[in-house]
C-alpha cells in the first residue's frame, strides 16, 4: 500500500489557490494549511492542529461543521431519487419546493427565484435580469450601473466590473459593464474625506450627502442610461460598513424617481449573518432584486439564487414569445436544492438566527474592548459580521509597506499560530474581519475575541517598535 502523499507539497505543485500569492507557499516558504475535518465552529488540519473558524470559511458556514450526517442523509435521498435535472424549460420537485419556501421567506414582493451556482453568477444574473427588464419596457439605453468604491461583487467579468476594488480590475480591463463608483458608508474616515469632511454630524446628514453624490452621478451620466444601483446592506470589503439611518430608503426614492432598479447584494448578508433571513430587512431596504449564495446552503453545497420582484419579471410572463435568454447548467441542481431545504429547516428548528440576535450585543461589547489597544482605531459591524480597523499612532493609516509587513508578514501566520482563521485585509484600510459561525456560544465567541486580543496586542507592539526605530533613524 502506497503511503499517503505529502498533501502540502501536492497542493503547492498542482492546486492553484484562489486570490492567493501561490508563490509564497512551498518548500522553504510558508506551508499550505490543508484542512481535513470540522466540528462545531472548529476546523482541523492534517497535522491535527485545531483552528477556530472566525471567518465561517468566507462567510459561508453558517451552521459550522457538525451537521454533516443530517445533511448527507437529505442529499442521499435526493441522489437516489433524481441525481440531476435542469430548470431549463422544465422543473423538478426539489427546485420547486425550494423556490416556494424561499418566496415565503423573502421580503414582500420578491417572490420569484432564479437559481445559480454561486455569488458571482447571482450578481451577473441580476445584471442580465435588469437589462432584460429595461429592454422590454422601453429602456434599451439603460446600459450603465452604479456601485460603490471598494465593494466586492465577484470575480467574473460582469461582476468584476461592478466591483470597486481597482487592483482586482486592472489586469482585466476594459470593463465589461460601464460602471460609476460612489462612496461607501465609511463613518470612521469621514473627516479625512474631501467630499464630506467636518460637515457630517449625524446619520441624516451623512445619508443626505451620500445620496446627493449618487444623484449627481445619475444626472451626469443621464438618468435614461442607468440600469441599476447595486450595494450590499452592510458592505464587506473595507470592513463591515454599516449604512446610516435613511440611506436605503433614500436609495429607493432615487431609483423610483429616475427609473433604475435597486439591487441588494446579499451574497454575504442573507441567511442569518445579520440575524435576519435577509440583511435588507435589517437596514430598511426595499430592493427590486436580491442576490444570494453562501448561507443558502451553509456551504454544504455550492448554490446561489436571485430574488426578483413582480415588476422585474412581469415582462417575462406577459409575452409567451419572450425568452429569458440566460441560464446556468447547474442552477437549481437537485442535490443542492435538497441540501438548501435541509439547511433552512435547521435554521428554524435550532433557532440559529435567534442565537445571533441574542449574542450580538455580547459580541459587540467584547469586540469593543479591543479599542483599548493602541493599534485598534475602530470596531464596526452588526450580527455576526464585524471588522476591526488597525491604525498607527494617532489614528494614522498604515502605508503600503507597513500593510505588507503587518497584514501579510505578521498577522496571517500569527493568527494561525493562535489557532484562529480570520481575515487580515487591506482592500480599503487595514482591517481584520471576523464572522463566526452562527451556532457559536458566548463562550466560543469569548475564545475568539480573547485570541484576537492576544494577536493584536503583539501586532501593536511590533508596529510601535518599528515606528520608533524608523523615527530614531530619521
Amino acid at each position: 500500500m502506497n503511503p499517503l502523499p505529502d498533501l502540502e507539497e501536492v497542493a503547492h505543485e498542482h492546486l492553484l489557490m484562489h486570490f492567493t500569492r501561490n508563490g509564497a507557499f512551498g518548500p522553504g516558504r510558508q506551508p499550505v494549511v490543508v484542512l481535513e475535518r470540522g466540528e462545531g465552529p472548529y476546523v482541523f488540519d492534517t497535522h491535527g492542529n485545531r483552528y477556530f473558524d472566525a471567518l465561517s470559511a468566507l462567510f459561508c458556514s453558517q451552521l459550522g461543521y457538525s451537521y454533516g450526517e443530517e445533511v448527507v442523509s437529505a442529499a442521499a435521498a435526493q441522489m437516489a431519487r433524481l441525481p440531476f435535472a435542469t430548470t431549463w424549460s422544465m422543473a423538478h420537485p426539489t427546485a420547486v419546493a425550494l423556490a416556494d419556501r424561499l418566496s415565503q421567506l423573502a421580503p414582500p414582493g420578491l417572490g420569484h427565484v432564479f437559481f445559480t451556482s454561486g455569488g458571482a453568477e447571482s450578481v451577473e444574473s441580476a445584471w442580465k435580469l435588469a437589462r432584460l427588464y429595461h429592454n422590454a419596457t422601453g429602456g434599451e439605453h439603460r446600459t450603465k450601473a452604479i456601485a460603490r468604491r471598494i465593494a466586492y461583487h465577484g470575480a467574473s467579468l460582469g461582476a468584476l466590473a461592478l466591483t470597486g476594488v481597482e487592483s482586482y480590475k486592472a489586469p482585466f480591463a476594459p470593463a465589461a459593464i460601464q460602471v460609476r463608483h460612489v462612496s461607501p458608508t465609511n463613518r470612521f474616515r469621514l473627516r479625512e474625506d474631501d467630499r464630506f469632511g467636518e460637515a457630517v454630524h449625524d446619520d441624516a446628514e451623512f445619508s443626505r450627502l451620500l445620496l446627493e453624490e449618487i444623484e449627481a452621478v445619475v444626472l451626469e451620466e443621464g438618468p435614461e442610461t442607468i440600469a441599476m444601483f447595486i450595494a450590499e446592506p452592510v458592505q464587506n470589503a473595507g470592513g463591515c460598513f454599516v449604512p446610516p439611518t435613511g440611506y436605503w430608503e433614500g436609495l429607493r426614492e432615487l431609483a423610483d424617481r429616475y427609473g433604475f432598479l435597486l439591487v441588494a447584494d446579499e451574497v454575504i448578508t442573507a441567511f442569518g449573518r445579520l440575524g435576519e433571513w435577509f440583511g435588507s430587512m435589517r437596514v430598511g431596504a426595499h430592493p427590486d432584486l436580491i442576490t444570494t449564495a453562501k448561507g443558502l446552503t451553509s456551504a454544504y453545497a455550492p448554490m446561489g439564487a436571485v430574488f426578483a420582484s413582480d415588476r422585474v419579471v412581469g415582462p417575462l410572463y406577459e409575452d409567451p414569445k419572450r425568452s429569458l435568454v440566460h441560464g446556468i447548467t447547474f442552477g437549481g441542481h437537485p442535490l443542492c436544492a435538497a441540501i438548501s431545504l435541509k439547511n433552512l429547516e435547521i435554521f428554524e428548528r435550532d433557532g440559529v438566527f435567534e442565537n445571533v440576535r441574542t449574542l450580538e450585543g455580547h459580541l459587540q461589547d467584547r469586540l469593543r474592548e479591543l479599542l483599548a489597544l493602541s493599534i485598534v482605531g475602530d470596531v464596526r459591524g452588526c450580527g455576526f459580521f464585524w471588522a476591526v480597523e488597525l491604525v498607527g499612532e494617532e489614528g494614522r493609516r498604515f502605508d503600503a509597506e507597513e500593510r505588507e509587513r503587518l497584514l501579510r508578514g505578521f498577522l496571517f501566520g500569527r493568527l494561525l499560530r493562535a489557532g484562529m482563521i480570520a481575515r487580515p485585509d487591506d482592500r480599503g484600510d487595514s482591517v481584520v474581519q471576523v464572522a463566526p459561525p452562527l451556532i457559536c456560544t458566548a463562550e466560543q465567541l469569548d475564545e475568539m475575541v480573547d485570541g484576537l486580543a492576544e494577536v493584536l496586542t503583539e501586532a501593536g507592539e511590533l508596529m510601535n517598535l518599528e515606528a520608533k526605530t524608523a523615527k530614531g533613524a530619521a
